[in-house]
């Protein structure tokens, strides 16, 4: 996959840090947590770390997720990105940050079912216009569902919208690129294919990832493990 490092044109710029302070989600707040989980710790993630976040289910894996997006704020403690707390951030903000700094692979995946691969796409990459058609089909290409090209996203087996959702997901610049156990219906090959792909886009822009997963490191050499 080296010939794909032509398309992901250098876009280097000053990666922002994610610092977490005392974080605990109201709903999660009775349980019992590990001495090492990251729910009511400080840490911080520093730029273009590849860090994979390990818990069983129930854990809120999800939780951390929707949290970085901004989508729940049912947490107690402090998130800052740099030195700005997301607490503080407007719908304005949010929406600006999640087409320029911080990209997300959700685990509902949030394709638009009736339109095809290719408007799923098209829709996504012309927010900042980050790749031509031909590069976008290139990378299906990769992943090998080059041939979903004019098929809607709602008749595609789970794997295959896993992977129309991961290369969606790279068609913005992004910091930091958050993925909620992406790789779920994927085989090893799949997976390997497509960690690869995040991992040179993601390289190419100087940017971290977290990956959550069930325990699965995807034989993938991370930065840095977290635990819920």
């Amino acid at each position: 996959m080296e010939w794909l490092l032509s398309i992901f044109r250098t876009q280097k710029q000053k990666q922002m840090n994610i610092h977490f302070e005392n974080v605990m989600p109201i709903p999660l707040s009775g349980l019992n947590h590990s001495s090492n989980s990251i729910w009511g710790s400080k840490f911080s993630l520093l730029k273009g770390q590849k860090v994979m976040l390990n818990a069983s289910s129930g854990k809120g894996k999800t939780t951390f997720t929707h949290i970085i997006a901004g989508i729940r704020k049912d947490f107690n403690g402090r998130i800052q990105f740099d030195e700005k707390e997301i607490s503080s951030f407007s719908p304005e903000v949010w929406a600006k940050l999640r087409t320029e700094k911080v990209s997300f692979i959700f685990q509902d995946l949030q394709l638009f079912p009736k339109l095809t691969v290719e408007e799923n796409l098209i829709l996504k990459n012309s927010l900042t216009d980050t790749f031509t058609s031909n590069e976008l089909k290139q990378m299906l290409q990769a992943l090998q569902i080059e041939d979903k090209w004019s098929i809607p996203c709602g008749i595609l087996s789970m794997g295959q919208q896993q992977r129309v959702a991961i290369i969606r997901a790279l068609c913005q610049p992004f910091h930091w690129l958050i993925m909620d156990e992406p790789f779920s219906h994927l085989d090893l090959e799949n997976t390997n294919k497509a960690l690869s792909l995040i991992n040179q886009r993601a390289n190419a822009i100087d940017a971290g990832f977290i990956l959550t997963t069930l325990g699965e490191n995807h034989n993938f050499d991370f930065d840095r493990e977290l635990n819920l």
